[in-house]
Formats: C-alpha cells, structure tokens, sequence
C-alpha cells in the first residue's frame, strides 16, 4: 500500500464538529439526566452541568491554544503533546489515549448490542440466547471497522442522519414537555435512591461531557486544522452545554414523569420516552444512533493516534500505510481486531473506570502543556487564542480531582501504565526533530537564575568547582574524565572541551556528531557533563582563548584540568599552556594516573596533602581533597596532610597551624610534620606517600625558558601515587579560607 496519497481533507463540521457534539449527546444523556435530576433536583443539576463543561470548556480553550500555535499533524491529542512535551510523554499519552479509544468501541457496541436486544420478542422467540449479545457486539465492531477502514468521509457523512436523529429526539422531549401539564420543579436534593452524594453523582455523570476530543482526533485529516479545532471544539462545547442545560429542566418541570421514576437507575431512557411526543419513536433511534456515533468516532481515532506514534518511530513502520483513500488501514485492521477481542472479557463496567480515568489524563496533559507554553513564554508560542495559565491549570486540577472522584484505583492504574510508556520510551533515547517545551522551561530557568546572579556579589562560602578539561578523546581519558565530576561531586559544574583545528575540514564538518558522540560517551560510563567542540587555529591559543571567555555571568570558569601527557615534549607545552592560564587567573589541576584498574567502582583508604602553606595551594588541596570524600567510593578515605620542615621548632609551629585550619574548616585529618634531616623532598615523597591512593602536590610557576627543567623535576615526583595530581591556586587567595571556614 502506497505511504503517501492524496487522501480527502474535511471541514470544520464533518471533521471537528460532527464527531464531537455526537460523542457529547450520547449514553448519559439518554440514560442518566433523568437519575441526576430526579436525585439532585434542578438545582444542584444546573450547577453540576456548569462544573463539568466548565472544565471542558477550558480543555478546549488550551487544546486551541496549542492547536493554533503549531502546523497541526497526525494524531490529535498525541501531536499536540509530543511537539510540547517531547516524544517520551507524548508516546506515553498516545498509548493512553490509544487504549482508551479502543476499549470504547467495544463499550459502545457491546451497549448498542444491549440496547437493540431489549425488542427482542421474548414471548415468540424465547429468551435471547447467551451469546447474542456478544455476538452482535461482534458484528457491529466489523462492520464500523470495515467502514472506517474504507472510507473516512463515508463513515463521518454516515453521522448527518445521526444528528438529525439526535436533533429530532430533542424536539420531540420539548414538544412533549410543553403539550403537557408543567410543574414548579424541585430545586434542593432528596437523594431518593441512595445515589451516595453529590460528588458521586457528579463522577457518574461528567464522563458524558467528554467527547469534544473525538474532533481533535481527526487532526490530520482537516484541511485547515489549525482554524477546524478551535471553532469546532469549542462551538460543539458551548453547544452541548446549552443542550445539557436544557434537558434538565423540561425534565424536572414535566407532570409526565414523576420524581420518584426520575431517580429510578433503572427507568434510564424512559424519562425521556415517556414524556416525549410521540414516545421513543425518535428517542430509540436517536439513542442508538448517538451510541453508534461514538463507536465510529473512537474507530476513527484510534487508528490515527497510532499512524502518528508509527510515523514517529514508537510503533512499527507498517502501521502508518495509508490504503488508496487515505485511510491507515493496517491501523485500522490492528484496531478493530483488538476492540473484537475485548468482547471476550464480558463485563465490562469495572474496566470502563479505568479507559475513563485514562481518558481524562488527556486533559489534565493538555491543560498542563497549555499552561507550561504560557508560563515558559518562548518567542515562538504565539497562538491566535491566547489563555492565561492559571485558567488552564485550573482545567488540568479538576479534571485531576475528577479522575480521583471516579475511582483512586483506577487514577493508579493509569498513571502507572503512562509512567512505564513514558520509561520505555524514554529509554530508547529517540532523538526528536522539534523543540519542545522541556528545554523552554530550563532556558527560562537558567535565564532568571543567571539574572539574579548578576545582580549579586557572590560570596567566597558559595565558591564551587567549575571545572574546564581538555581532552582529545573521552574514552581514552575517562579516568581524567571521572576525577573532575567526583571534585564536583554534583555540587560543581564539569565541562569537556574537544578542540578541531581549522585545516581539519571533515571533522569541522561533523561537529554536531563528535559532540554527540562525547554525550554519549559519557551517558556509557554514567556522568553527566556539558560537552562543547571548539574551533581554534592552534592548540596553545586554542585554549587560552577558550579558557579565558568560557562561562556566563557567575558561572565562568574557575579551575583548568589537564591529563599528563605522554611524552617529554607535551609535557613542556603544557607547563607554557599553565603560566599562560594563571594570568587570566585559572586555578589548574595536572593530573597523572600511575595505575590502570577503575578506581571509581572501588573503595579508596587515602588522600594524601603535601602542604606548601595557604597561600600555596594548601586550601585549594584540602577543599578539593573534601569534595573527593563526598563520593561513594572516597568517602572511607582518611585525608593525611604532609609538610617537610627543617627545624622541631619549625614542625612544632607548622602542625599547630595547620591542625588550627583544619579546626575552623571542619574537616577530619591527620597532620603529619617531617624533619629533612638531609634528605630530598623527592625522596621523602616517594617513601611517604607510596601506598596513597591520591596525592596532591603544589604546582610552581615555571619562567620562560624554564619548562624542560620544570618537567625533569615533576617527572621524578609524579609516580609517588596511584593518582598525583599537581595544583595551582591562581585566583582563590581570599575566598577559599572563607569556604573552608564556612563548610
């Protein structure tokens, strides 16, 4: 079958409007108004009409917000969500509202089956056999599925007798009520069958004002729908209201039909037959017709909701054929197949709560995505209806308090099955082609966080690691990558920077992949870090420059990490990259691993601080050297802080200091002073701190012309540890006593 065709495009009545005011003027109408008026009386009934249209009144309005801000696709409420929300929810809300469309073809045959069996002629025939029932709910289903699958514009021109039925049903009530005698109407509630309450009542009843969403749902089969959803949702809203306001007050004015019978649950479409003119000459086929209208309509949508998930890549390719006509058959077939095997689950009210309840979650999303769009405030959210946010927020929290009003349990359920759509899906990583209004929302956040920032001095005691590394390669520097985020340990931020030179043309081409390929990197090895490919024309300057702008606002970056390098002559360029760093005030980290296992899934015993004093990088050690603790695998690790001195009086005086720091830090370790006594301080290193798991060591700044020099040196003290790593603290003179201070 042919994936694009040129299929018929509908109006705003047979596409919009027609599917929605006859899903709205069904069941409840027929089978219930008379059970609420006859418990609630005409007052409480008006104001229970006014609370339920009330909340789909606003549905509508945010479902035409969003409709009138986007070119409006396959799938209805499905679209809508998924270009707001982002794939994961909306998949998750197009399983639902897919469930949900399904199951009701076979409620609404297997009642049109019921409510045609009642003539059957019992007394020539005998009972009705057990399986008629579910054998003409069997019938009915194929032959609606088959329609469907045929022809869209057949079945929905099937629905203009329908509405003239429906129409004709409701003249006949208003003819009757006025030929016959009228009475002052009860206002106050009498509660004469036990109904349980009036939020009782109201859960009962509200699911039959719903159906302004079977309209939506043809969204891609509307030639303008962007003008179709809002008129035709919201005329067939206002419509139904003012009919549902009507009913019941020629029901409870009427001497035709007494109180008493009104609240009989079992007398049903009898209110209305035995006060219409002509009794249910109109009534009858009007109901069927209505019943028949949703069936067809959830045969509709269905469907579609899952050509759009197909099409989206969240089910299979095949179901997003179309057949010759336009119609997404295969869907259709799928679907049909799925409402006949319903059948054989018999009773279906307990189950109806439940695609009750999973339907309305549809507006509780819609009203949320409408409210979220207001309050993210994108430049591109411009819809020609434009609602406050607090009025769709409204409409999501009672339809919320509406789902709970109907079953808790079934409230569970459904949040449960969309919860594990939305894990599934989102687990499958799938990459979207639109923006959504997931990175909307934390741009407006990050934007007013940033703002107040700016209008701040920031304290020293708010001091944290923003961490710049430079890696050529993520993979074969994921041990770099690793120590960074666990010097953050959640609390800093972490950047990782790839440089492409400007000669390198293929990959300057490919950036958009190489950062993804860094994301992805990292989401294997469980890290979470902002990835950047930076353009430069050589590698010293290259990084300068980035190092030097990198940042916004409060959040520049304060501290530069570098992996060693492998060979004599990298070593020599890094130390000039450093004194080049440290005029624009970079704290750096050099970093050697001497061993190979992954020191991050293991447990680690010692953290070794070589102290040169304060204003040698001492604090810069201990603060990083707290921070590592507050990971997992570090947190067992005892911090011994190391100093060589040439004089007791020198040790004696040094350990006090420091022992004196660590007081007002706050922060657990033992001090250890050695004597030289003759000995090299490279010799002391090797021999102290040998078994340490981490060691941290002063950085000196290196003169020009002095950097071979520099690295013989670090190169003998550079393999004293699993890890060393080398330190300067260029910009944190004053604030990280502060910090220390204030932990």
């Amino acid at each position: 079958m042919p994936t694009s065709v040129s299929a018929k495009k509908f109006g705003t009545f047979l596409g919009v409007f027609l599917p929605s005011i006859l899903t709205v003027l069904g069941l409840i109408m027929y089978l219930r108004f008379g059970w609420v008026v006859g418990n609630l009386g005409l007052g409480l009934t008006i104001a229970l009409v006014l609370a339920s249209n009330m909340i789909t009144f606003i549905t509508g309005l945010s479902a035409s917000a969003i409709a009138t801000n986007i070119k409006v696709g396959v799938g209805g409420v499905y679209y809508l969500v998924s270009r707001s929300l982002g794939l994961e929810t909306g998949g998750a809300i197009g399983i639902a509202f897919y469930i949900s469309r399904t199951l009701s073809i076979t409620f609404y045959c297997f009642g049109l089956a019921e409510s045609i069996l009642l003539f059957w002629p019992a007394e020539e025939w005998g009972p009705a056999p057990a399986y008629a029932i579910p054998g003409l709910t069997a019938i009915i289903i194929i032959v609606i599925t088959f329609m469907a699958g045929k022809s869209a514009e057949m079945v929905l021109k099937l629905q203009v007798p329908m509405l003239i039925l429906v129409t004709l049903s409701i003249l006949s009530l208003i003819a009757g009520v006025l030929m016959g005698d009228i009475q002052a109407p009860e206002w106050g509630p009498s509660y004469r069958t036990e109904a349980g309450g009036f939020w009782v009542i109201f859960a009962v009843f509200f699911p039959g004002v719903t159906g302004f969403l079977a309209g939506i749902a043809l969204s891609g089969d509307l030639k303008e729908p962007g003008v179709s959803i809002p008129r035709g949702t919201i005329s067939s809203v206002l419509t139904g209201t003012a009919i549902y306001l009507l009913i019941p007050v020629l029901l409870s004015i009427t001497t035709l039909v007494t109180y008493d019978q009104l609240a009989d649950p079992d007398f049903g479409i009898q209110s209305w037959t035995q006060a219409a003119l002509f009794g249910g000459m109109f009534v009858y086929p009007a109901a069927w017709g209505a019943i028949l209208s949703s069936a067809i309509g959830s045969v509709l949508s269905g469907p579609r909701v899952l050509q759009s998930l197909s099409m989206d890549g969240l089910a299979p390719k095949f179901l997003s054929r179309l057949s010759r006509t336009g119609q997404p058959t295969i869907a259709t077939w799928i679907t049909g197949g799925i409402a006949l095997a319903a059948v054989a689950l018999g009773e279906l009210n307990t189950v109806a709560k439940f695609v009750t309840v999973l339907f309305l979650t549809l507006y509780v999303v819609i009203n949320l995505v409408a409210a979220l769009e207001k309050l993210v405030a994108e430049p591109s959210y411009r819809p020609r209806i434009d609602i406050p946010w607090y009025l769709s927020m409204s409409g999501a929290i009672g339809a919320l308090f509406v789902m709970y009003l109907i079953s808790p349990l079934a409230l569970l359920l459904a949040v449960s099955l969309e919860m594990a759509a939305y894990v599934y899906f989102r687990k499958k990583a799938l990459e979207q082609q639109w923006g959504d209004v997931h990175a909307g929302f934390w741009m407006k956040v990050a934007r007013f966080a940033l703002l107040r920032m700016s209008r701040k001095t920031i304290s020293p005691r708010n001091w944290r690691p923003l961490i710049l590394v430079f890696v050529k390669d993520i993979e074969e520097r994921i041990e770099l990558v690793k120590l960074a985020a666990a010097f953050g340990q959640n609390r800093g931020i972490l950047t990782i920077s790839k440089l492409l030179f400007t000669a390198d043309h293929l990959s300057l081409k490919r950036r958009k992949e190489i950062r993804q390929d860094m994301q992805n990197s990292l989401q294997r090895h469980g890290l979470e870090a902002f990835c950047e490919v930076n353009v430069v024309q050589s590698l010293n300057t290259g990084i300068l420059n980035v190092s030097k702008g990198h940042g916004l606002s409060g959040l520049k970056t304060n501290t530069v990490m570098f992996g060693w390098s492998g060979d004599r002559a990298g070593n020599i360029n890094q130390l000039k990259i450093i004194r080049d760093l440290g005029l624009v005030h970079k704290n750096i980290l050099l970093v050697k691993f001497n061993t190979q296992e992954n020191w991050k899934e293991k447990q680690h015993h010692r953290i070794d601080i070589w102290w040169g004093g304060r204003e040698n990088n001492g604090d810069l050690m201990l603060i990083l050297a707290y921070m590592l603790k507050l990971n997992r695998e570090w947190e067992n690790a005892r911090i011994h802080i190391r100093a060589v001195v040439e004089t007791p009086e020198e040790q004696e005086l040094l350990a006090k200091g420091i022992e004196e720091s660590l007081a007002e830090a706050r922060i657990p370790a033992l001090v250890h002073i050695l004597l030289k006594e003759g000995e090299s301080f490279p010799a002391i290193l090797k021999r102290e701190s040998a078994g340490a798991d981490i060691a941290f060591l002063g950085l000196m700044a290196t003169a020009e012309g002095e950097e071979e020099k520099h690295v013989e040196k670090l190169e003998r003290m550079a393999s004293v540890a699993r890890i060393v790593v080398f330190m300067k603290n260029n910009s944190m003179k004053e604030t990280l006593p502060i910090l220390l201070q204030a932990q």
